[in-house]
């Protein structure tokens, strides 16, 4: 019997792989980092072959720790790291330069200039994005015009762009197949979310040639098999979505209404608005939650650019912590901030602001500051950051949003949690599994092959571990975050 689905969760900082039983149930996870490459201020690169390498390595390791033969694998399913580009040639299978990163902010001025000659309307009707270097686009266009040859290659079809799923796609079948899935075409800026095709007037804009780019497929759908090169009988590839799609399918936030929040190493929250695309009039992100059948689903999205990633600067750049698990109890020696507020904009700030050249600030610091302080103020800061998003979700769906459901590294935070659900004035509702990301491609995988029935029988899996209520008076919440709307002004201002 194949009664495992293994699934590949290829992050910004780790690729891992996860796999699960019938009952929907971890068996097993097997996780590696991978080098971060930072060549100027503001640029974040990976190695392509590094990706494939701890990926493919994590997938050996995970069926070595289990016990079981690759036979017994059903399906894989591939969820990913979103925007993140990827070209490669396609006789050598080599990448042409190193992946550029979504938090890459080398195009920012380009991005800027569309803005000035007004491309951002139309650009936001056609692909519910704002016009940012936090997409593919840009990053396309930047290689194409920087690496020697390669618009010329890629006008004779010879390079393939791709975001990492097609990169671990194209790998895992030996360079048979070109494909994405719908939600990760919808992040790239060059795909029409109400055509649900690859838009021309904006593969003109950017001088991009369409045979560079890959097919687009629903999310439950084939994606071919597996090499015999990787294992011993080829297994299908019948699921694949972007991270913090995958995330909210895994959370079962399948009705209107329903809200989920990634902690990871950005916050990302999702909002199911239903079968049509509600634009938004507060620089939140329109963007397609997933395709099953004929059935499409859209949301709403507020991208935090650092979130769980501040937990790794206090750890790596001002050493305060050896390891990210230990913040909360640091924090937890001082009872409040101390006065102390962070903003974490070390790539600039996302939703609902978009400001690429504003930088992290850290305000309120006296001789009585600690590193707890500066710790609790960090952790506060991924709340803070998430409510304004928050805020602005409720009033573009005109919805009022009483239940939170959260996932993600840094979910597992208690401190964390309860001060989300204090400073947002709702409940938190944190699930048994915490891997979301992999369970919901877990999930799109096994509903194409049949491992489940439908989506009714994947629901009843969902189950809450935790649930966190607002303990916090209305006077102190007002308080902190007029002090925090006060950060963002002098910082907004000062950039």
């Amino acid at each position: 019997m194949k009664n495992y689905i293994l699934t590949l969760d290829q992050g910004t900082t780790s690729s891992r792989a996860i796999i699960y039983n019938r009952n929907a149930e971890i068996c097993t996870i097997a996780q590696k980092e991978f080098k971060q490459i930072f060549p100027k201020n503001g640029w974040v690169e990976h190695s392509p072959k590094e990706i494939w390498k701890t990926q493919i390595t994590v997938v050996t390791e995970a069926l070595a720790d289990l016990g079981i033969h690759d036979d017994e694998i059903a399906t894989i399913g591939i969820t990913n790291q979103r925007e993140t580009t990827i070209i490669w040639d396609k006789k050598t299978g080599k990448a042409i330069y190193n992946a550029i990163v979504w938090q890459d902010r080398r195009t920012s001025d380009y991005c800027n200039e569309l803005v000035k000659q007004g491309y951002s309307d139309k650009i936001k009707q056609k692909t519910g994005l704002e016009v940012d270097s936090y997409f593919s686009a840009t990053k396309i266009k930047w290689i194409l015009d920087n690496v020697k040859d390669a618009r010329k290659k890629a006008e004779n079809g010879e390079l393939a762009f791709g975001t990492v799923d097609s990169w671990l796609i194209w790998n895992l079948t030996r360079k048979q197949q070109h494909l994405t899935d719908i939600t990760n075409a919808s992040r790239t800026m060059l795909f029409n979310i109400n055509t649900l095709k690859w838009d021309t007037e904006l593969l003109e804009l950017f001088g991009i040639p369409k045979q560079m780019l890959p097919e687009v497929k629903l999310n439950s759908d084939n994606y071919g098999t597996t090499s015999l090169a990787f294992f011993g009988t080829k297994i299908p590839i019948s699921g694949v979505a972007g991270d913090q799609q995958s995330a909210m399918f895994g959370q079962m936030c399948i009705n209107k209404g329903m809200l989920k929040n990634t902690y990871g190493t950005g916050c990302f929250l999702m909002l199911n608005t239903g079968n049509k695309p509600v634009f938004s009039e507060h620089r939140l992100l329109t963007t397609i939650a997933w395709k099953i059948n004929n059935e499409i689903t859209y949301a709403l999205e507020g991208s935090v650019f650092i979130g769980g990633a501040v937990v790794q600067w206090l750890r790596d750049g001002l050493e305060i912590i050896r390891k990210s698990n230990t913040v909360e109890a640091l924090a937890k020696r001082e009872s409040d901030n101390g006065g102390v507020y962070f903003l974490p904009a070390f790539t600039g700030l996302g939703a609902p602001y978009w400001k690429s050249d504003v930088t992290g600030t850290i305000t309120g610091i006296t001789r009585g500051t600690t590193k707890a302080h500066i710790a609790r103020a960090a952790l506060e800061s991924i709340a803070f950051q998430t409510n304004d998003v928050l805020q602005a979700m409720q009033k573009d769906a005109k919805l009022n949003i009483k239940k939170l459901r959260v996932d993600g590294g840094a979910a597992i935070n208690n401190l964390l949690m309860q001060f989300q659900s204090d400073i947002t004035n709702i409940e938190i509702d944190r699930p048994a599994i915490l891997e979301s990301t992999s369970l919901g491609v877990a999930y799109f995988a096994g509903l194409k092959i049949g491992f489940w029935e439908n989506i009714d029988e994947i629901s009843t899996k969902w189950k809450v571990e935790k649930e966190f209520s607002p303990k916090m008076e209305t006077e102190k919440r007002t308080e902190l975050l007029k002090n925090w709307k006060k950060l963002i002004a002098m910082s907004l201002s000062i950039h």
